[in-house]
Parts: structure tokens; C-alpha cells; sequence
């Protein structure tokens, strides 16, 4: 019997082999070879992230050290609602208020998706049990009443729980005498609550009233992005209202307003940086100084309440 082999070109490799068997030959296909390995070194997830600004590979530990601003070009990264806490207030000085309050179907919603269902999802993924943390903490020498919202939260959206955590927030620094400073980020009211979440607008203002009647300062912090019926409502009502650089902020989004008016809009339409030059806002701070600043802008409002 015989064993016939053919060569692979160019490899000087024998690409079949035929060998005898049983009643016949067999053929037998040989492997095919594979290429060099790549020298290439996959970089690990979760250690660098792209600046959508500049394009930087930024270092995420470095990127967590400068409170999520790039050291580039100073583009503000979305920061947690607990992260920026910490980053305002001294050390283990906030009082948490009303952390076990969350949502309620109440009008049964159902879609693509069940808003049960999304709230379980998003508590999930969050750690939170809505879209706001509010408390008393101590800023320097002061006292305050901060409440703070999160956009992974939903989109920020504010529901009967965000309304209420805010309206309770407001009433104890005016019961308090506690200066007020409430970080907005919100994509407006939550739809899957209807006319519910529409009622809060009115009941934060009504608070927010009360508030500016016992000549309480309130000063209202916007970030990226603040939008729709948070911005209609207490984002927009500060004594003294400032924004982080870039932060988009607006009633309705840019599509909405060009298709609705038929008009160009003006380059940098609704950036803090174009509401500033057209008075909407009194300053833009960046991130790293909002403490100081904040600080700052209590001692000349505060009155000495301390």
C-alpha cells in the first residue's frame, strides 16, 4: 500500500495525506496553520476612558482624583449623586433625609417596558431608590439643606418622590433657617406618572416661597443636562443661580424648538456658557471650585446663619 503526500505552496507543509484503509483509501485533510500571533496587547476595561471633547485616553483613576473633569480640556464627565456630596460637604457631616422613599405605580403604566419594572431596574443598576438624595450637611462654616439629583436615575425625571424628597427638603432648612442648595441634572418630569409629576412643579415653588419669605438664601446649581419641567420649576428660581461649563440647559431640546419656530437657533443655543452671556444665569463654576465658591457666595447671603 502507499501513502501519498501533497505539498501545501509555499509552506513546504503537507497539506493532505492519503493513507490506506479499509476497503479503499482514506483521505485525511491536514490542519490548516494560523498566522503569528498578534503582538497586540488588549488593554484591559474599566482603566482608561476617551474624552468626547478632546479625545484623550484618560486615566479613570486620575479622571476619579479631579472629580470626573478632564485635566485636558476641562470637560465635565458625568459625576453620581453621592460622589458629588462628597465632594461639597466636610466629612461625614450629612444627614441623610428620607433615603427609604421610593416610587409608586400608581397609574399602572404599561409599555415596552412596565414602569415597575423599570424602577426595579434602574434601583438595581443605581443603588438608589430615586433620582434625588437630599439632607442637611455642613459646607464650611455652614449649615446647609442640599439635595442633589442623579441622571442614571431615570433621566433624572422627577416623579412624586423627587417632588416630595424636594419639598421636604425645603420645608426643614425653612424650619431650620437653613440656607438652601439644591444640584439639578434631570431630563424634566416623568412621563410614566402623568399628571403627577406635573403637580410637583408647583409644590417645590410653593415651598421654595415660603422659603424666600423668611429671607432664606437658596442658591440653584445646574448641570448637564437640565431640562423640561426641573428647569421650569426650582432649578429656575434660585436667588442666585450657576451652572457647571458646557452644562446643556433648556426648557424643550434644540430638534424641538427648530422644528416648532422654523428658525436657526444661534450657535451654542441653550450651553450655560450662551445662557450666561444672556442673563438666564449669574456664573459658571467648574466642578473642582464649586465648593469654595459655594462657600463663598453663603457668606455674603447668609445673613450670619450659621
Amino acid at each position: 500500500m502507499f501513502s501519498k503526500k501533497t505539498i501545501a505552496l509555499g509552506t513546504g507543509e503537507p497539506a493532505a495525506v492519503l493513507t490506506p484503509g479499509n476497503g479503499g483509501t482514506t483521505f485525511v485533510k491536514k490542519p490548516k496553520l494560523t498566522g503569528a500571533k498578534s503582538k497586540r496587547r488588549d488593554i484591559p476595561e474599566g482603566l482608561w476612558t476617551k474624552c468626547p471633547k478632546c479625545s484623550t485616553m484618560v486615566f479613570d483613576k486620575e479622571l476619579d482624583e479631579n472629580l470626573k473633569v478632564c485635566m485636558h480640556c476641562q470637560h465635565h464627565f458625568p459625576i453620581g449623586a453621592r460622589e458629588r456630596i462628597h465632594s461639597m460637604v466636610e466629612t461625614c457631616t450629612f444627614e441623610e433625609m428620607d433615603a427609604d422613599m421610593t416610587s409608586v405605580d400608581v397609574l399602572n403604566f404599561t409599555g415596552a417596558a412596565s414602569y415597575k419594572s423599570k424602577l426595579e431596574k434602574n434601583i438595581g443598576s443605581t443603588g438608589l431608590k430615586d433620582a434625588v438624595i437630599t439632607g442637611i450637611g455642613k459646607m464650611g462654616d455652614y449649615r446647609v439643606g442640599l439635595g442633589v439629583m442623579d441622571f442614571r436615575f431615570l433621566g433624572g425625571s422627577m416623579g412624586s418622590v423627587v417632588g416630595e424628597k424636594v419639598t421636604r427638603l425645603i420645608e426643614r432648612a425653612t424650619e431650620k433657617a437653613l440656607p438652601l442648595v439644591i444640584v439639578s441634572s434631570s431630563g424634566g418630569a416623568r412621563m410614566y406618572e402623568g399628571m403627577f409629576s406635573l403637580m410637583q412643579m408647583a409644590k417645590t415653588c410653593g415651598a421654595l416661597a415660603y422659603h424666600a419669605q423668611a429671607k432664606l438664601p437658596y442658591i440653584s446649581v445646574l448641570t448637564d443636562p437640565t431640562t423640561a419641567g426641573v428647569m421650569a420649576s426650582y432649578a429656575s428660581v434660585g436667588d442666585l443661580i450657576i451652572a457647571e461649563p458646557g452644562a446643556m440647559i433648556g426648557f424643550a431640546g434644540p430638534r424641538v424648538i427648530k422644528d416648532t419656530t422654523q428658525a436657526e437657533l444661534p450657535p451654542g443655543f441653550q450651553t450655560a456658557e450662551f445662557l450666561l452671556d444672556h442673563g438666564l444665569i449669574d456664573a459658571i463654576v467648574s466642578r473642582k471650585d464649586m465648593k469654595q465658591r459655594l462657600m463663598g457666595y453663603l457668606s455674603f447671603m447668609a445673613n450670619g446663619h450659621r
